[in-house]
């Protein structure tokens, strides 16, 4: 089993959600980040007045899968998050050990 962790824009949650809908994907977490790469930020008027916009608003979506379905999650999330700017984000995979379901005591795969 593998972990999925993409930081994407904001405006492409639901893109991204429907993507991994369609291969399966029966559940993700989702959470407000913010964050900087390459890009470091930008500048900003407000009322007249400039301000360094430091951290940039981020998505990050985890979601667990099964090692045979690993590459199609990818390709789909790089698919439905690419906008071909600069801030599009970033895939991160790490092996899952162990998945156990709370309220059945399921493991492994069953468990996803």
């Amino acid at each position: 089993m593998k972990q999925i962790v993409a930081i994407i824009k904001p405006f492409k949650l639901d893109e991204v959600r429907e993507a991994l809908s369609e291969l399966g994907v029966s559940g993700l977490t989702v959470t407000e980040v913010k964050g900087f790469g390459r890009q470091k930020g930008h500048t900003e008027l407000y009322r007249g007045a400039e301000y360094v916009v430091d951290f940039l608003p981020k998505i990050k979506v985890e979601v667990v899968v099964t090692s045979a379905m690993l590459d199609a999650a990818v390709d789909a999330i790089v698919k439905a998050a690419h906008t071909g700017k600069i801030g599009d984000g970033k895939i991160f995979v790490t092996t899952v050990e162990q998945v156990i379901r709370i309220r059945t005591g399921e493991t492994g795969e069953a468990a996803i």
